[in-house]
């Protein structure tokens, strides 16, 4: 159907400009949730749509649409829109490359699973966290499987399909007047996402939570486990968009060649990497997809680039010009950041610190200083080696850019959270403020 669909927009877009490019998508979506132990909402979902880009005079416009009949209107409206455009010479459409095949991106289970199934998994996850003498307060899982197709006037057409199934899990207990919440997510290309132990940890992670105890204010080591990492990762990683670089608002503008990490720290996007969740054949405007080393041993090789921006800084597009859906033009985004560091530090290395699960507030963090201020969430200290009673209330502060000068890898598993595949990361001379 989606090379139908090709076919139909191809001879509309070529009566109207040399220069074009289609982006189909088909979706389709599965989603139960629920509101404490109460199956509370289950949808099936399919999503279809076009969009169109075209250049014209140096000049470019884009139009959707999820109405396959309306194609004609579509093509006819991207072309009026780039009328309305400014003249720059900085937009054009991939070229053709070679392409690799990516593996490890689709589990044929999905095409046998039912909505009922899925309502009986989350019914499953929340007598377990009963099992668990834990309340959840909201549950969820969905499933995917999502086509696409990039063509464009340069002769690119690139065809990719993919699974994704995630699931997440919030939770509270009360005992004795204390109350203590927790919440974890997992995500998977496969259907394998091990709903028990995600169920179990996030329950005994509540249950260790009760009977927390004051800090003092001070400096100290921290390790931010995957959750907590992640998020203040997010604010890190803005430094690398080219966007943000073209537009002065990246501290690492002229960096390029300079030490902005631990050298025992390489950071590699990596769009072709085995069942990642950013893997795939090619970005969103059809760049085949290919490695990108951003730091090597600590030193700034890179940053991430999508076709614009790429022409506007004299370089090539790194193949991250992604799109959201058939209804947005590509932006610059990370595929799979590899965080890669050669040694790692045992807990039994750490005399005295904390560990947190969580931060709450990182969205808040400045984006082009990388200043922070944060709540510790789920935190516990660490005595002689050893992880000892909950942190009743905690605030971080610090500098991303600075934290990550001296961050180490801690020995522990390497999982994927959002773009991030990192291990816990331990960093030095955090600021930690007791409430």
């Amino acid at each position: 159907m989606i090379h139908e669909i090709a076919d139909k927009c191809v001879k509309e877009v070529e009566k109207l400009s040399d220069a074009w490019e289609i982006y189909i998508a088909n979706t389709e979506s599965i989603e139960v949730e629920s509101k404490k132990d109460i199956l509370s909402f289950a949808k099936e979902e399919i999503d279809s749509g076009v969009g169109i880009r075209i250049i014209k005079d140096g000049k470019i416009g884009f139009a959707y649409t999820s109405d396959l009949d309306k194609i004609p209107q579509t093509a006819k409206k991207a072309l009026d829109n780039a009328k309305l455009n400014k003249v720059d010479e900085n937009y054009e459409f991939a070229s053709v490359e070679k392409v690799s095949d990516v593996k490890g991106t689709y589990d044929k289970k999905y095409d046998d699973l039912s909505l009922d199934e899925c309502c009986e998994f989350l019914e499953n996850i929340i007598e377990r966290a009963k099992e668990n003498k834990c309340d959840i307060s909201s549950a969820g899982f969905s499933a995917s499987k999502g086509e696409e197709l990039i063509l464009n006037s340069n002769g690119v057409s690139i065809y990719d399909e993919g699974t994704g199934f995630s699931g997440g899990l919030s939770v509270n207990i009360e005992k004795d007047g204390q109350i203590a919440t927790a919440y974890d997510y997992t995500a998977s290309r496969h259907l394998n996402l091990e709903y028990e132990k995600l169920t179990d940890d996030v329950c005994k992670l509540a249950h260790d939570s009760l009977n927390p105890k004051s800090i003092e204010t001070k400096d100290c080591d921290v390790i931010l486990d995957y959750y907590a990492a992640s998020g203040l990762l997010s604010t890190f990683i803005q430094g690398f968009n080219s966007e943000n670089v073209l537009r002065g608002r990246s501290i690492l503008h002229d960096k390029i060649g300079s030490e902005i990490t631990h050298t025992d720290l390489s950071i590699i996007d990596n769009p072709l990497l085995e069942g990642g969740m950013g893997t795939a054949k090619a970005d969103g405007e059809g760049t085949a997809s290919k490695k990108t080393v951003l730091v090597e041993d600590g030193i700034l090789k890179s940053f991430l680039y999508d076709i614009y921006t790429a022409n506007k800084a004299g370089e090539e597009s790194t193949s991250n010009g992604y799109r959201g859906s058939y209804l947005t033009t590509p932006d610059v985004s990370p595929s799979n950041l590899e965080f890669d560091f050669k040694t790692h530090v045992g807990l039994d290395e750490i005399d005295s610190g904390i560990i947190t699960t969580s931060v709450l507030g990182a969205h808040t963090a400045n984006p082009i200083s990388g200043d922070f201020s944060v709540e510790a969430n789920n935190a516990f200290i660490i005595e002689n080696g050893e992880i000892k009673d909950s942190v009743k209330k905690a605030m971080i502060s610090g500098n991303i850019y600075e934290l990550m000068g001296s961050c180490e890898g801690v020995k522990s598993e390497i999982k994927q959270k959002g773009s991030f595949i990192i291990p816990k990361i331990l960093v030095h001379d955090l600021k930690v403020i007791g409430l």
